[in-house]
């Protein structure tokens, strides 16, 4: 691809997302200086081989739509009705955090504001939102920020068919504390909850990354929903990593399944990894050595 002048060690983002359309792979990410605080909007990265990258590309300006109050976090863009959705973190009015929507005609943008502000409850702190489509009906799978009750929570939430507006109430899964391998910490502890992704391997097992700190590590952890549905039981699988990695999401590359996150989690060192994964018989993910 013309152009492509960087390699994964040159792209300081943190919440790697890849969109694969065609031969191109997109690459978005929250702007890692600053931590993502008042960063005005994303840029995305092309490739064709995920080895060589482009200079980046803004494709949303925050700044420009008064949504720059705070944090720019975690942007993914997913097809949906032949248009290009952007779910991102931003700061609210209110100085609490929420998941927004903004619509493109084309992966590079530009995208603008689509939602009707946060599609996240109202007066609840979160972020950290994802698209995830059931049945045809669409859902956003979100985390209910331990900053504001603790032990932080992964939900979900119907959406309106058009993205415009979240329907209901939302559903909480699980809390942070609960998974098997979090070692109980003091009653005044924070349970951190961030970055889920749903994605289904080939026998149809649905599944959810998500990340936490394990033992103060950052971590890419696992569940795995009873007869590929979000509405069934679930259980905790190990962790795929627990060394400072995590936020993380899957794409098909052709045959082959990848893994990218952002390690280390530490500010202005944060870079995208890329990990071949493998589907076990049971469809559960594990990395390839």
């Amino acid at each position: 691809m013309k152009g492509q002048t960087l390699t994964a060690k040159d792209i300081n983002i943190r919440d790697p997302f890849i969109l694969v359309e065609g031969a191109t792979y997109y690459l978005y990410g929250t702007r890692a200086a600053s931590f993502g605080v008042n960063v005005g909007g994303v840029d995305v990265y092309k490739s064709d081989d995920m080895i060589s990258w482009s200079e980046p590309i803004e494709c949303m300006n925050s700044e420009e739509f008064g949504l720059n109050k705070g944090v720019n976090w975690a942007p993914e863009v997913h097809r949906y009705k032949g248009a290009y959705y952007m779910f991102i973190t931003f700061t609210q009015e209110n100085g609490l955090r929420g998941t927004y929507i903004l619509k493109a005609d084309r992966p590079e943008g530009p995208f603008l504001p689509h939602s009707r502000g946060a599609v996240t409850p109202d007066g609840w702190e979160c972020l950290d939102g994802t698209l995830y489509i059931e049945n045809g009906v669409p859902y956003l799978v979100f985390c209910h920020e331990h900053t504001q009750i603790i032990d932080g929570t992964v939900c979900y939430i119907e959406l309106s068919a058009d993205l415009t507006r979240s329907v209901g109430e939302a559903v909480t899964l699980f809390a942070g504390s609960s998974p098997f391998y979090i070692r109980q910490a003091p009653e005044d502890s924070h349970y951190v909850t961030d970055g889920p992704f749903m994605f289904r391997a080939e026998n149809n097992t649905l599944l959810m990354l998500w990340s936490t700190f394990i033992e103060g590590q950052y971590a890419e952890c696992l569940v795995r929903f009873k007869d590929g549905s979000i509405k069934n039981a679930f259980e905790h699988l190990q962790p795929l990593i627990d060394n400072d990695g995590g936020h993380g999401m899957v794409f098909r590359a052709g045959e082959r399944l990848f893994l990218t996150y952002h390690k280390p989690n530490r500010t202005g060192c944060e870079r995208p990894h890329f990990v071949e994964l493998k589907e076990a018989a049971d469809g559960v993910p594990y990395i390839v050595k």
